[in-house]
């Protein structure tokens, strides 16, 4: 991690660096040192992107939903509505392509964001067509116990061929 003082500096040589044609029109600045400069700047973003992902999604709050397909025959998806303690946090509605995608056993980062300590409720609500091209609408809800460890919930939609339906189902995945 940056200290403060070192933060400030590569700071103050990124605003420098923004005011790149005045470095450019004079002729006593080295080319090797701009060409390092610059990797400098690229290497201090990098730094800050990862400092702005623990000060936005600390990881004693962090909370991340995924979603999974493994259906076809009984569900066709069109949109997902994901509730945090009946708020909505995330709606999304899917193309084909993005079906396609979830079918063939891609997985998709649908919300990430910061949740206290305690006890929370995640419901998602499906909506889509069921056997005989019917709209279908589903929900599905987990009590979520939110500790001081990231937590990691996946929403699965999977064909049960024994009840010729689809099932949803939302589980907490286990802490690493």
């Amino acid at each position: 991690m940056y200290s403060l003082r070192r933060l400030c500096s590569h700071l103050a040589l990124l605003t420098a660096f923004a005011a790149g044609p005045v470095f450019a029109q004079t002729r006593d600045f080295p080319a090797g040192d701009l060409e390092d400069l610059k990797r400098e700047v690229l290497k201090l973003n990098r730094d800050l992107l990862v400092l702005e992902e623990d000060l936005l999604f600390p990881a004693q709050s962090q909370v991340a939903v995924y979603l999974s397909m493994d259906v076809g025959h009984f569900f066709d998806l069109d949109t997902v509505k994901l509730h945090i303690d009946n708020k909505l946090v995330e709606s999304h509605l899917y193309t084909e392509h993005q079906k396609s995608a979830l079918i063939r056993g891609g997985i998709q980062p649908l919300f990430r964001g910061n949740l206290k300590s305690g006890e929370h409720t995640i419901t998602a609500f499906f909506t889509g067509f069921g056997p005989e091209k019917r709209e279908f609408t589903r929900a599905a809800t987990l009590e979520l116990n939110k500790t001081d460890e990231p937590a990691v919930v996946e929403l699965r939609i999977s064909d049960s061929a024994g009840k010729q339906q689809p099932e949803f189902v939302v589980v907490e995945w286990p802490a690493p």
